[in-house]
C-alpha cells in the first residue's frame, strides 16, 4: 500500500521498516559458515580494507554498525525507499560515520547505470529479507547487479522466507493483505484490520487457518510485534516465500555457488536431523536435494543462505587449520553459559568435554587452537565453534582491534535515543571493533553504553532506572532496577573488556 500513490509498485512505502542488526550479515559469520563447509573465504584482519554492499538496507542500522566498527572498510547500502535513505544518512552524519554511502535506487534498474558504476566491487554483499518482498523484475535486477558488483571469490548473504515451512501460511498472508487494503488506506491500519479479519475467521472455524500450526502460532505471535514489521511482512503485493533450489538457480545467473547457511549449527546434519532423517538426507549428493530434505524435516521458516562467486574447496586439513587460527570472543558472561541445544527430539544438554570447552571459552578471547590444545581429549573444533556462535554466545574474529572512535560515536548516538524500556524490543547491535561486527543488544544495553560513554558510572543506576521506567505500569517500574543490576553484573564487565565502554 502506498497511501494514494503508486511509485512503490506494490511495495510498502508509507511506513518505514523496523531498525535491526542481524549477526548473519557480518563478514566474520559468513566466513565461518564457508569455513565449516570447507570453502575458502578470508577472515578480515584488523584495519584491513574491505568493501561491503547491502541491498535493501532499510533504515541502515546493520550497515552503520559494521561501518562504525571497521573504519577501514568502505560500506555501500542501497534502498528503494527515500525515507529510509534520508534517515540513515542523518544517523551517519550525526554519528560522524564517514566510510559509508547510502544510495536511493530501484534494484530492478540499478545494474549498469551511473549510480551502479560508482559502487565498489564488493568483497561481501548482504540482502536481508528483500528477496521475499519484491517482484520478479526486481529479483532479476538484483541478479544483474550481483553479476556486475560481486568480485570473484566474493561472499553473498541472502535471507528469505522459506518453503515448505511457510506453505501453510500463504493463504493467511493473502487474506491479511486483501482484507487490510480494503479496510484502510494507510498500511499500518490495513495490516491491523487484516489480522483482525484473520483472527475472526479463525474463531469462526475457518478450515485452512485452523489446520495450520504455523498460522495458529502467527495469529498469537503477531499481537506482540511492531506494526512496522507486520506491515512490511504482510502487506507487500509481491510477497512470496521460496524454495532453496529456486533461489539457488536464480543466483547461478550471477555465477554464485551456494555453499552453506549462515546458521553454523545447520552445517551439522548429525545435530539437526534424527538418525532416520539423516539416512534419507545422505541418499543424495547434490546440495539442492539435501537442503530440500532438511527443509522438509526442520521447521525452518527463514533461511540465511551463503553464496560465493567461484567457490574453492579447501585442501585436506586446511579447514581445521583455519578454524584453529580464529579467535573466539565471548559475547555473554560465564554466568550466562547455555548448554541446551535444540535437536529433533527437543532439547539436548551438552556435557562432558565440549561443555568444559564452552565454559572456558567464555572466560575471555582465545584462539580456537589454543583452547583445543588445553583439552587434548576433545577433537571437534568445528562443533565447538558452531555451537558457541550458533547459540549467540561467541563471535569469531581474526584478532581483536581497539575500539574505533566511530564505534563509540554511533553507540552513544543510538543509545541516546532510548527514552524508556516501553515499546518493541527490536534487534539492534552495538558496534564493536574488537569483533569487527555488532554485539546483539537490547534497548537497555544501548542506554547503559551511551550513558557510560558520556562519563556516567554504575552508581548512576538509580537515575537510569527512573529514566527507563517512563510509561511503564507500577509492576514494570518495580522490575527495572533488578534488570539494570543484572546487566551491570553480567554484561558491563564484558563490554569493558572489549572496549565498548570505558575502563
Amino acid at each position: 500500500m502506498t497511501a494514494g500513490n503508486d511509485w512503490g509498485g506494490g511495495y510498502v512505502t508509507d511506513l518505514e521498516y523496523i531498525e535491526g542488526y542481524y549477526s548473519q550479515q557480518s563478514p566474520s559469520q559468513l566466513v565461518l559458515a564457508c569455513t565449516l563447509r570447507g570453502i575458502a573465504a578470508e577472515l578480515p584482519g584488523p584495519g584491513e580494507p574491505l568493501r561491503y554492499l547491502e541491498l535493501g538496507c532499510g533504515q541502515g542500522i546493520g550497515a552503520l554498525v559494521l561501518a562504525a566498527a571497521n573504519p577501514a572498510w568502505k560500506v555501500t547500502a542501497v534502498d528503494y525507499n527515500p525515507a529510509h535513505i534520508a534517515g540513515a544518512r542523518a544517523v551517519a552524519a550525526a554519528a560522524g560515520i564517514g566510510n559509508i554511502d547510502f544510495i536511493e535506487a530501484d534494484l530492478s534498474t540499478l545494474a549498469g547505470n551511473e549510480a551502479a558504476r560508482a559502487i565498489p566491487e564488493a568483497d561481501f554483499t548482504s540482502m536481508h529479507g528483500v528477496w521475499t518482498w519484491v517482484g520478479p523484475e526486481v529479483r532479476a535486477g538484483i541478479v544483474r547487479l550481483l553479476a556486475e558488483k560481486v568480485r570473484p571469490g566474493g561472499v553473498v548473504h541472502l535471507s528469505y522466507n522459506a518453503l515448505p515451512a511457510w506453505q501453510g501460511a500463504i493463504g493467511m498472508q493473502r487474506l491479511v493483505r486483501e482484507g487490510g487494503r480494503r479496510a484502510a488506506l494507510r498500511s499500518e491500519a490495513g495490516v491491523a484490520a487484516g489480522l483482525d479479519l484473520a483472527r475472526a475467521l479463525n474463531a469462526a472455524g475457518a478450515h485452512y487457518l485452523q489446520t495450520s500450526p504455523l498460522v495458529q502460532h502467527l495469529l498469537t505471535a503477531t499481537q506482540e510485534l511492531a506494526p512496522e514489521y507486520l506491515t512490511h511482512e504482510y502487506m507487500n503485493a509481491h510477497w512470496a516465500p521460496a524454495f532453496h533450489a529456486d533461489v539457488a538457480a536464480a543466483m547461478a545467473g550471477a555465477k554464485l555457488d551456494w555453499v552453506a547457511t549462515a546458521a553454523p549449527l545447520e552445517s551439522f546434519p548429525s545435530l539437526m536431523l534424527s538418525e532416520e532423517q539423516r539416512a534419507l538426507y545422505e541418499r543424495f549428493e547434490d546440495s539442492p536435494m539435501r537442503e530440500l530434505v532438511m527443509d522438509t524435516c526442520l521447521h525452518r521458516q527463514f533461511r540465511h543462505d551463503v553464496y560465493v562467486r567461484g567457490a574453492r574447496r579447501l585442501r585436506a586439513g586446511e579447514r581445521d587449520e583455519r578454524l584453529a587460527a580464529m579467535t573466539l570472543v565471548p559475547i555473554v558472561s560465564p554466568a550466562e553459559l547455555d548448554t541446551n541445544l535444540a535437536v529433533p527430539a527437543g532439547t539436548a544438554e551438552i556435557g562432558g568435554g565440549l561443555k568444559a570447552l564452552m565454559a572456558e571459552a567464555l572466560q575471555g578471547p582465545t584462539t580456537v587452537g589454543a583452547l583445543m590444545a588445553r583439552h587434548p581429549g576433545v577433537s571437534n573444533a568445528a562443533e565447538l565453534v558452531a555451537v558457541l556462535v550458533g547459540t549467540n554466545q561467541a563471535q569469531v574474529t581474526a584478532a581483536g582491534a581497539p575500539q574505533a572512535p566511530s564505534a563509540d560515536r554511533l553507540n552513544r548516538y543510538l543509545g541516546g535515543r532510548v527514552r524508556s524500556l516501553l515499546g518493541p524490543r527490536g534487534a539492534s547491535g552495538l558496534a564493536c571493533s574488537f569483533t569487527g561486527a555488532g554485539l546483539p543488544a537490547p534497548k537497555l544495553l544501548h542506554f547503559i553504553v551511551a550513558r557510560m560513554l558520556a562519563g556516567e558510572r554504575e552508581d548512576a543506576a538509580g537515575a537510569w532506572a527512573e529514566a527507563l521506567s517512563q510509561g511503564l505500569d507500577e509492576a514494570g517500574r518495580q522490575e527495572v532496577p533488578a534488570i539494570i543490576a543484572l546487566a551491570l553484573q553480567q554484561r558491563v564487565p564484558l563490554l569493558r573488556a572489549l572496549g565498548v565502554v570505558p575502563a
